[in-house]
């Protein structure tokens, strides 16, 4: 595997089968993290941090290298469902806020984040929606009184 740094003890065996698998990946492109960043949208540090368990990677991320190192088909999809096995027991830390968490989490694209829920509108009062239907029951009798005379 290169001179890749151990990864970090306690790590799931999922999340370490597929950091490996990542890496005999990347080690098998030939080329440096720096390299594999030019060739995808994602940056040396980031691959840095994916390959190294510090984070995981996005699926797109995952898609991409399996493109720069020729894969495609079952064989990639091998590495999305590692990936997705991996995800759902990477070890996160933990958060003060639950939601803020999931705000964080970099697997999660930003349109699926959470935000802010907005208060609701207050109610409107009930005299005031009685007003409205009246004025608009005037308007309506009032344009067919103007009708009636207009066309006799």
């Amino acid at each position: 595997m290169g001179s890749w740094q151990p990864l970090p003890d306690g790590l799931p065996s999922e999340v370490r089968h597929f950091v490996e698998q990542l890496r005999q990946l990347k080690d098998g492109t030939g080329l440096s993290l720096a390299a594999l960043g030019a060739r995808t949208a994602y940056s040396k540090s980031s691959w840095q941090r994916y390959l190294n368990a510090v984070q995981p990677p996005p699926r797109q991320a995952v898609a991409a290298l399996c493109r720069v190192a020729g894969l495609a088909g079952a064989d990639a999809e091998r590495h999305v469902v590692r990936w997705e096995l991996a995800v759902e027991v990477w070890p996160r830390p933990a958060p003060v806020d639950p939601a803020e968490a999931y705000r964080e989490d970099p697997t999660v694209p930003w349109w699926d984040r959470l935000e802010e829920p907005a208060p609701p509108p207050p109610p409107a009062p009930a005299g005031r929606l009685l007003l409205y239907a009246a004025l608009l029951l005037l308007a309506l009798l009032l344009a067919a009184v103007a009708g009636a005379l207009a066309f006799g």
